[in-house]
């Protein structure tokens, strides 16, 4: 893989310090901001100074370091069960994301295996903070390997939602991994992005990552990619996720459902494109995901300013789920499910 089809990271650990680069600002500017504090992560979080599931998994991974040095600096005593108020915090800065939950989780766990008089905490912490970053690269580039090779048709145009690149992960990305890798290989010729309301980031985010690395790149509104569709312009609906259930249902950025009906009419193919610490076995089926529900604000304004009438209520969820029957194919490092049913799901969960 070319390196020019790669060249963005957003979550870095420089200096002792997290450093982020704040998606909010893209791409008018880029500004990194420096995390000393674990309580200002989850607040990063939250704020969506960084946004994508496995990137927030990655940064809460960080922020856990940040706050163990936190407690050591007020003396060592028994680190796990003093952290548990830190941890709590991170994990209800976004609800949605499992990889949230499954990086507090391992990070957790490997506290709880030191000893108390574990001589380097902090640098076995970070090492597994680390590791979490490492293995999320690996396994993008694995998936993108994977997902290029379902694509059989030769230069067509894909459709994507929201962001999945490089600033959605620890790099190269799920949804945009594998359009990488097929760019790379003359599968793909154009990605067709949905601007994605209200947050923009198709047109802030996924456009700019794509024009960074040279791939070409449309822009459409959320409601225009039915019309594309009929017109045969596109093979493939290639998104994210950002929690799979046991069968195959699968939450991502609002307006994907309404994406993959349109894909499933139009006889477009559904790729969706997520790491296995994606996906939740615990949940049955996608009602019982916690769905986040963000401030009426960001829907009655854009850019600070007010575009909806005065009196106007808004509902923003932040997430849709898209139902196992629309979904072609689910492209994980472990391998792909095609046509999800739970017993592949757990099949595919066991392919160690």
């Amino acid at each position: 893989m070319s390196n020019s089809h790669d060249s963005i990271r957003a979550v870095l650990w420089q200096d002792d310090k997290l450093l982020l680069l704040d998606q909010r600002l893209l791409p008018q500017q880029e500004v990194w901001l420096e995390y000393t504090d674990s309580k200002a992560v989850a607040e990063a979080i939250h704020q969506m100074v960084v946004r994508g599931a496995p990137a927030i998994g990655i940064t809460a991974a960080y922020g856990v370091v940040l706050a163990l040095r936190q407690q050591l600096q007020q003396g060592r005593g028994d680190w796990y069960a003093r952290l548990q108020p830190d941890l709590k915090i991170l994990g209800e800065a976004r609800p949605t994301a499992v990889n949230l939950l499954w990086a507090l989780e391992r990070m957790g766990n490997r506290l709880q295996s030191l000893s108390p008089d574990e001589a380097d905490p902090l640098g076995l912490m970070l090492a597994e903070a680390r590791a979490i970053h490492d293995e999320d690269i690996a396994a993008n580039r694995r998936m993108g390997e994977l997902g290029a090779a379902l694509i059989s048709e030769s230069g067509c145009a894909v459709l994507t939602h929201c962001n999945t690149g490089s600033l959605a992960t620890g790099g190269y990305g799920t949804a945009l991994g594998v359009i990488r890798s097929a760019y790379a290989e003359g599968r793909i010729s154009r990605v067709f992005a949905d601007e994605t309301r209200p947050w923009l980031q198709g047109a802030r985010l996924t456009a700019w990552e794509l024009v960074k690395d040279q791939i070409p790149v449309t822009l459409l509104a959320d409601g225009a990619g039915a019309a594309l569709m009929q017109q045969g312009q596109v093979k493939w609906l290639i998104v994210g996720s950002d929690r799979i259930t046991a069968n195959g249902d699968v939450a991502n950025k609002i307006g994907t459902y309404h994406a993959a009906i349109a894909a499933k009419y139009h006889g477009v193919k559904v790729m969706v494109v997520a790491p296995t610490s994606t996906v939740d076995m615990s949940l049955a089926d996608g009602g019982l995901i916690p769905i986040e529900q963000r401030s009426p604000v960001e829907i009655l304004s854009l850019g600070g300013q007010r575009v909806a009438a005065e009196g106007a209520e808004a509902w923003n969820p932040a997430f849709d789920v898209t139902p196992a029957e629309l979904v072609d194919a689910i492209v994980t490092e472990r391998g792909v499910v095609r046509n999800p049913t739970t017993e592949k799901m757990r099949e595919m969960m066991n392919n160690q």
